[in-house]
C-alpha cells in the first residue's frame, strides 16, 4: 500500500469546484468557436458526458451568457428538433483601450467580439495619469449609450515593451513612457471593474486574430506583424503569445535586414523599421517626387495611398520598394520561427491588392526550402484596428478562460 501511495503522490487532486468551472471555461470555449452548435455537438468535442454539459449549459444560459435557437436546417420532422447554442449579445460587454500617440482609440466590446460604440483621442505625448483618466471617461461616455449590461472588464494594448503578468509598461517610445504602472492607473479611474488586462499592441493584435479571425488558420502557430509607426510582430506558438525573458519577444522592428545600412536612432544599422515603417514610405516617395531640398511639401501616408491610386507612378514605386523590405523583414521571420501564416496588419493592409505579391515574393525568396512549404503572408482579415480588437481580446479571454492541460 506504501508503494502505491509513492506511485500516484505526484497527482495534484481537483476539487469539485474547479473541475466545473474547468469545464465551464471550456464549453465557452467551444460555443465560441462552433456556434451556432448542439449539446450534442459540444459533448463529443469536449468528451464531457452530456449531462455535465446539459448541467453547465443550463447555468450559462441562467447567467445570459448562451442562447438557445432551433437548428432550421437539420433535424427532420420527428421527434424533437436539435436546439443550437450561440453567445449571447448585448448583455455582456468589456472595455478595450488602444493606447497610442497620436490617436488612442476606446471601445465597448460584446463578448463575441462585435464592437458596439467607439471613440478617438487625438492627442501629444502627455502623462499616463492625464491618458489614462481620457480613457476611461470615454469607456463610461460609451457605456451610458448601450443601456443596461453586465460590464466584465477592460483591456489595455500599447505600443512598446509590456510586463503582461504585472500589467506594467516598461517602455513606450510613441508615448514617452517608462515604467508605468498601467493597472494601477486604470483601477484608479475605474475601481469597481472586474478584471484588467495588459498587454503590447503586436501580441494583442496576434490573440485578436486567433479569436476572431477569418482566415481560418487550423495551426495556431502564427506571426501577426504590426506594421505602423514602428515595427512589431506577436508570436504565437501553440496558441499562447511568447513573451520573452525581458518581455521583449517580438521587438523586430530593430533587427539588421540592410548589412551596412542607414544608421538608427537604437544605435544600430540597417534596422527593419528604417526600410518598412509608414515614415519608410513617404521617404521613398518624397525622395522619388523631390528635384531639389525641400522642393516637395509634407506628405501622410495617405497622400501615397491616394497618389497610388490615382496611378501615380512615383507613389507605385515607393509602394513596391515598401513592400519589398517588409517582405524582407518577413522572410527572416519565416526561416527562424517556421510559422503556419504570417498575417501583416497596420496601414499596409489598404494596399494590399498593390503590394501583396511582392511581399510573398520578397518574403519566400528568403526562406531556404520554400518550394518544399510556402508560408503565407496575409492581411489581417480583423474588420477594426487590430490593436483595439487586441485589447479587447485580452478581456474577453478572461471572461472565456480557455484551459490548456498538460500532464
Amino acid at each position: 500500500m506504501q508503494a502505491r501511495r509513492q506511485k500516484h503522490e505526484g497527482i495534484t487532486r481537483i476539487n469539485s469546484k474547479v473541475a466545473r468551472d474547468i469545464n465551464r471555461s471550456i464549453i465557452l470555449a467551444t460555443v465560441r468557436r462552433g456556434q451556432p452548435i448542439p449539446r450534442s455537438e459540444i459533448a463529443e468535442i469536449t468528451r464531457l458526458n452530456k449531462s455535465t454539459v446539459s448541467s453547465i449549459v443550463a447555468r450559462l444560459i441562467d447567467e445570459e451568457l448562451l442562447i438557445e435557437s432551433p437548428d432550421r436546417i437539420g433535424g427532420g420532422t420527428v421527434g424533437r428538433k436539435p436546439v443550437n447554442l450561440s453567445l449571447a449579445q448585448g448583455k455582456h460587454f468589456i472595455g478595450a483601450i488602444s493606447f497610442d500617440a497620436p490617436c488612442t482609440r476606446v471601445a465597448i466590446v460584446d463578448i463575441n467580439g462585435t464592437l458596439r460604440a467607439r471613440d478617438e483621442i487625438w492627442t501629444k505625448v502627455v502623462s499616463p495619469e492625464s491618458l489614462v483618466a481620457q480613457s476611461v471617461a470615454r469607456l463610461n461616455a460609451l457605456r451610458a449609450t448601450i443601456g443596461p449590461h453586465k460590464f466584465h472588464g477592460i483591456g489595455a494594448s500599447v505600443g512598446g515593451i509590456v510586463d503582461a503578468d504585472q500589467s506594467r509598461v516598461i517602455y513606450s517610445a510613441n508615448l514617452g513612457w517608462s515604467n508605468v504602472d498601467l493597472s494601477a492607473l486604470i483601477r484608479e479611474q475605474a475601481p469597481d471593474v472586474e478584471t484588467i488586462s495588459v498587454e503590447n499592441d503586436a501580441k494583442a493584435s496576434a490573440l485578436a486574430e486567433l479569436l476572431w479571425g477569418a482566415h481560418r488558420i487550423s495551426s495556431a502557430n502564427l506571426v501577426f506583424v504590426l506594421v505602423g509607426v514602428g515595427i512589431g510582430a506577436g508570436i504565437t506558438i501553440n496558441g499562447r503569445v511568447l513573451s520573452g525573458d525581458t518581455h521583449a519577444a517580438g521587438e523586430v522592428g530593430h533587427m539588421t535586414v540592410v548589412e551596412g545600412g542607414e544608421r538608427c536612432s537604437c544605435g544600430n544599422s540597417g534596422c527593419w523599421h528604417l526600410y518598412a515603417s509608414e515614415q519608410a514610405l513617404i521617404r521613398w516617395f518624397t525622395e522619388l517626387k523631390s528635384t531639389t531640398p525641400g522642393s516637395v511639401p509634407a506628405v501622410a501616408l495617405s497622400d501615397v495611398v491616394d497618389a497610388a491610386r490615382a496611378g501615380d507612378a512615383d507613389a507605385l514605386k515607393a509602394l513596391q520598394t515598401w513592400a519589398q523590405h517588409v517582405g524582407v523583414g518577413i522572410g527572416d521571420l519565416m526561416c527562424i520561427l517556421d510559422p503556419s501564416a504570417v498575417i501583416v496588419g497596420g496601414p499596409i493592409t489598404q494596399v494590399w491588392d498593390l503590394v501583396g505579391d511582392t511581399v510573398n515574393a520578397s518574403a519566400g525568396g528568403r526562406r531556404p526550402l520554400a518550394s518544399q512549404h510556402k508560408t503565407t503572408v496575409l492581411p489581417t482579415s480583423l474588420p477594426d484596428n487590430p490593436p483595439l480588437l487586441g485589447a479587447a481580446a485580452l478581456s474577453i479571454r478572461s471572461v472565456f478562460a480557455d484551459v490548456t492541460i498538460s500532464m
